[in-house]
């Protein structure tokens, strides 16, 4: 431990060096992945200076007790070197936290995709009332959302609605919602007040930058066409609405939010962009998965991960077994005791693979 603290020690001063260049602020992504880098190593000396300091103290103690010949000294210096020790380990422990492998993606802008499954109008209702609970999260954290795409229903909420989260970790902050959420309850258009179940499934997606993914104009069919509404009616008078298609992988992405044709294929390619990057991904993670299997990232979106039962007022996630009485708490975006629970469970996996 005490060797890689002293390695990053050294890398932090090198990246301090490479930031105070005159010109590094020339190259953006230079300096942004520099910057990023100094964060996360900052971050970790923040624990990794005092526990050089604590190492440093406690070899210094153990010679004096090896070299004092006054027992009063001797004594004092012994029960400080108890103190130490006890400092020392707790710092380890952080610092074991602090340098699991991390996801490359965690720190990047989050598209948020939300379908209605199973269920008819109820699960379109439903996936109305994920994208309300995931806004109101994101505005209590100061992450920005805006809508991408969305294809609202008749009865209410959206037989589909994707939407972007822009702010510092956004996409390793929701990334554990992907996956299909259950809701039981008695829905409105229920005249015997039977409790039915419906489906909707989440998707959370990095926001691919153009460094990232880059497409080829000529691999792309674009299509555009007027946009329209519930029931059919006009949303305006003139083709607005892009859909484009991706032709090696035969991904479709629409837009038809903006009014502006041009602003809907930037949506739209923000969109293609992502989904590319992750089908990159997906392919990497599932050669890693077959070496290591991680109980709460293992990425299957068709697994059922979450249930809200409003009769009882009760959310479970099923991944990690935890049960919240306070469903109405959740609907209004205090997901926090879930999103925690969640990224200590994969930290704790990630322990005891690397323990194993």
């Amino acid at each position: 431990m005490k060797d890689k603290i002293e390695t990053l020690r050294k890398k932090l001063d090198e990246l301090n060096e490479a930031l105070s260049q005159p010109g590094v602020h020339q190259d953006p992504k230079r300096f942004r992945d520099l910057s990023r880098e100094h964060s996360e190593v900052s971050k970790i000396m923040e624990v990794g200076e005092p526990y050089l300091k604590a190492l440093s103290d406690y070899e210094g103690n153990q010679e004096l007790i090896a070299e004092a010949e006054d027992p009063e000294l001797v004594e004092m210096a012994q029960m400080e070197l108890e103190e130490l020790k006890g400092q020392i380990e707790r710092f380890e422990e952080e610092l074991k936290v602090l340098l699991l492998p991390k996801d490359p993606e965690d720190h990047k802008n989050a598209i948020v995709e939300i379908r209605a499954g199973t269920g008819g109008d109820e699960a379109a209702i439903f996936a109305g009332d994920l994208y309300r609970m995931y806004s109101k999260y994101c505005e209590q954290h100061g992450f920005k959302t805006e809508i991408m795409n969305s294809n609202p229903s008749e009865r209410g909420g959206f037989k589909e609605v994707i939407f972007s989260v822009d702010g510092d970790h956004a996409y390793g902050t929701l990334k554990f919602e992907s996956g299909v959420h259950r809701v039981q309850r008695v829905p409105d258009t229920e005249t015997q007040g039977r409790i039915h179940t419906s489906a909707v499934s989440v998707v959370v997606l990095p926001e691919a930058e153009e460094v990232d993914v880059e497409i080829d104009p000529n691999e792309l069919r674009i299509d555009v066409y007027r946009s329209s509404g519930p029931g059919g009616q006009s949303v305006n008078t003139t083709d607005s609405a892009v859909r484009i298609t991706h032709i090696p992988t035969g991904i479709v992405v629409s837009c038809q939010d903006e009014k502006s044709q041009l602003k809907n294929k930037v949506k739209a390619l923000k969109v293609l962009r992502s989904r590319l990057m992750d089908m990159a991904l997906s392919e990497q993670k599932q050669q890693v998965d077959q070496q290591r299997k991680s109980m709460v990232g293992s990425g299957d979106r068709s697994a059922k991960i979450r249930t809200y039962n409003y009769p009882q007022g009760r959310v479970t996630d099923h991944r990690i077994n935890l049960t919240l009485y306070k469903l109405d708490r959740v609907m209004e975006g205090d997901l926090d005791e879930l999103i925690e629970a969640l990224q200590l469970a994969e930290r704790s996996a990630q322990l005891d693979n690397i323990a194993s």
